[in-house]
């Protein structure tokens, strides 16, 4: 489905003659492609839209990182060809939890899995994954679920 709608968007991009979305979505689709014969190579299918979901995330990821060092470089105008791309790859994911939906979900998690202790974050990160994909930042809830699981 997610796939459908970035050839439309490009479609529309191209059309509209938007030269910034229209990179920004060929980013994607190369990115895509990357993993689907990744995954091909692997034996393994093309990726489902949970999967597509954590790569734009990583992307958005990594754009935030280089926003990070071309303001410190005092690259302005690399940043802001950055935010752009952020925009456009962020309009295909869904809402972003806030922090007090992540700490609710992050409570039902550890209730659900039982976790009892630091031994057991990785259970609970893994269903976070399993039902949060693209809606929460999992480096943030890693930290949350750290303080919120007795040491020992």
């Amino acid at each position: 489905m997610l796939r459908e709608r970035f050839t439309a968007d490009m479609k529309d991009a191209m059309k509209a003659g938007d030269k910034g979305k229209l990179g920004a979505i060929r980013l994607i689709q190369a990115a895509l492609k990357d993993k689907d014969i990744e995954a091909r190579g692997n034996g393994k299918e093309p990726l489902s839209d949970e999967e597509i979901l954590a790569l734009l995330q990583k992307m958005v990821k990594q754009r935030q990182e280089s926003i990070a060092m071309y303001e410190q470089g005092g690259r302005e105008e690399l940043a802001q060809a950055e935010k752009s791309e952020i925009e456009v790859i962020s309009a295909y994911l869904p809402k972003q939890m806030d922090d007090a939906e992540m700490k609710a979900a992050i409570e039902a998690a550890i209730a659900e899995t039982g976790a009892a202790s630091m031994k057991d974050m990785g259970k609970v990160v893994g269903t976070l994954r399993a039902k949060y994909v693209g809606r929460m930042d999992f480096a943030k809830a890693s930290g949350i679920v750290k303080d919120l699981l007795p040491k020992g």
